[in-house]
């Protein structure tokens, strides 16, 4: 299973970061170890989005148990953030690989 955890930063985001950043990326690897962290980071020119990609069996639970003590989002860097599954069918790491039927 995967979840997709959505921030959208403050407009003056690349100034108010730097207070949290450092527990914010803290936190963020400690998940990693933990096995449910797969990636993150900001999308975009602004970066006005950060996008994190959990997974195992309680993806969603881990996402928003990320993101409600996070840094960021405690400190007022994120405005707003949602959690989503996210159904993954193409990759190596798909959770529910669908591979298309070859006709003879």
């Amino acid at each position: 299973m995967h979840a997709v955890l959505e921030y959208t930063y403050a407009d003056n985001y690349l100034d108010t970061r730097e207070k949290y950043r450092a527990v914010h990326l803290k936190a963020a690897w400690e998940a990693v170890e933990r096995g449910e962290l797969l990636l993150g980071g900001a999308v975009g020119d602004g970066p006005f989005t950060g996008l994190l990609i959990f997974t195992g069996e309680n993806a969603l639970e881990a996402a928003k148990a990320f993101a409600v003590v996070d840094p960021y989002v405690t400190g007022g860097v994120v405005t707003s953030w949602t959690a989503r599954l996210w159904t993954t069918v193409v990759g190596n790491e798909a959770a529910t690989p669908v591979r298309p039927k070859l006709l003879p």
